[in-house]
């Protein structure tokens, strides 16, 4: 069976910087993968598997070229009740995932910010959540991959059975193949509630403290980060920890949204003096409301979810997520960047800092690595922004960090290969037909 390939002129990436031309197919079964590869060969075309589009930058756009929707494959296929061991299509949303699985008792071993992603884009990106220092990125829970490639048909994948495109996939970008299907192990819960606690800091060192203090005994940690504070304030927020409830019920969450944004925003509502009320008005009424409470996982781990169409608050020409990752001795390098970005009177009420676990993921181009990983969003004021970005690329650089792939929209390919050491490695499993444009630009 084959599927039509349509003319499409609006898929944007969630930064929505990228505007361009594609050819999309939709499969609605497993068995449609391979006719769209082919077909896409046909035309002598290039392409690329994509999910609910919430990669920020150009990792899942192929501009010109194909691309393949999975967000018809939302099928769960099989789910062992005893083990929580959970069989599903690749573009299923991790929101269906948890409707069906939380009442049963069991959730995601690890999950982003937002529930709105598919299952196969979380593979593709090996993705982490607030819990890496417990539970590692996505791809140490994924058990087993049904991968289609242009050249070599369906396969299947797990740790012993092709390990090396295994390997390649986690974190693949959607690189080696159509991801068709994936077996997660699923966490047990007893309660759909988290035991949460709020804990203001006045500057960073403030902020490593509590993360060091909370590493063995909460599972859920994150900072946001008041990115207009400096001097003796630098790297002022917010500390949120929690751990599952012990009891609450197993209620899943609604995907009824509270807010949409209605049209795009306007870049001036984000110029240096709105930025600093805006975040001074987020961490004094936060404060205010800091204190042991008990709340349902929606808010607790997708607090943007309840807002539709966020991406829109930046305006037309979009943003950037700028996301890296130092290791364990670069806390001067996170106050490097935070001075660099508060010298600049940019950024967002949405810088986020977070400490990473040991735990290794077995992906090739995995992100996650011991350490510190900031997180902030910056309205695309085209050269002046890119000009900030250089000059955060030299500290991270210098620290032996990396920015995240599936946040990037203009990394530069010597920081990409000097990062990811693995990379030649990875590019030997890539599939033949396929690409994007976050590859053709940092593999050359």
């Amino acid at each position: 069976m084959s599927t039509a390939y349509v003319n499409d002129d609006t898929r944007l990436s969630w930064g929505r910087v990228v505007r361009s031309h594609h050819l999309i197919a939709k499969p609605r079964f497993v068995d449609e993968i391979a006719p769209a590869l082919a077909d896409a060969s046909v035309m002598g075309l290039r392409a690329l598997p994509v999910g609910l589009g919430r990669s920020y930058g150009d990792s899942n756009l192929n501009p010109g070229g194909a691309l393949i929707d999975l967000s018809k494959l939302d099928r769960i296929v099989a789910f062992d009740t005893q083990n929580g061991v959970l069989r599903a299509d690749s573009g299923i949303s991790l929101s269906d995932i948890l409707r069906f699985s939380v009442p049963r008792g069991w959730f995601l071993p690890t999950t982003p910010g937002t529930r709105f992603v598919t299952l196969g884009g979380s593979i593709a990106n090996d993705v982490h959540g607030k819990n890496h220092h417990a539970a590692g990125s996505v791809g140490c829970s994924i058990r087993r991959v049904g991968l289609v490639r242009s050249d070599r048909g369906a396969l299947e994948l797990a740790s012993d059975i092709e390990p090396e495109l295994f390997a390649a996939t986690i974190g693949g970008l959607g690189l080696t193949g159509v991801i068709a299907w994936a077996e997660i192990q699923m966490v047990p819960i007893v309660s759909a509630y988290i035991e949460q606690e709020v804990l203001p800091f006045d500057d960073l060192d403030s902020f490593f403290d509590i993360a060091e203090a909370s590493q063995n005994t909460f599972e859920h940690t994150v900072a946001w980060i008041d990115c207009t504070a400096s001097g003796r304030h630098l790297g002022r927020g917010l500390f949120t920890r929690g751990n599952w409830a012990p009891e609450g019920g197993l209620d899943a969450h609604s995907d009824k949204l509270k807010l949409t944004m209605p049209v795009d925003g306007t870049p001036l509502a984000f110029n240096a003096l709105s930025l600093r009320v805006l975040n001074t008005m987020i961490r004094t009424a936060q404060s205010f409301k800091a204190a042991e409470s008990r709340v349902h996982y929606e808010p607790h781990l997708y607090p943007l979810d309840a807002i539709g169409a966020w991406n829109r608050l930046y305006g037309r020409a979009g943003f950037y997520q700028y996301q890296c990752i130092v290791p364990p001795d670069g806390r001067a390098a996170i106050a490097e960047l935070l001075c660099a970005i508060a010298d600049e009177g940019a950024g967002s009420v949405l810088g986020v800092l977070k400490s990473f676990g040991p735990k290794r993921s077995p992906g090739l181009l995995s992100f996650p690595m011991e350490g510190f990983t900031l997180a902030m969003d910056f309205c695309n004021a085209g050269a002046r922004t890119h000009a900030l970005f250089a000059r955060l690329d030299a500290i991270v650089r210098a620290a032996n960090g990396r920015l995240y792939a599936a946040k990037d929209g203009r990394m530069p390919a010597s920081m990409f290969q000097t990062s990811y050491p693995e990379w030649a490695r990875f590019a030997k499993q890539i599939d033949p037909l396929l690409t994007s444009a976050f590859w053709d630009r940092v593999s050359q």
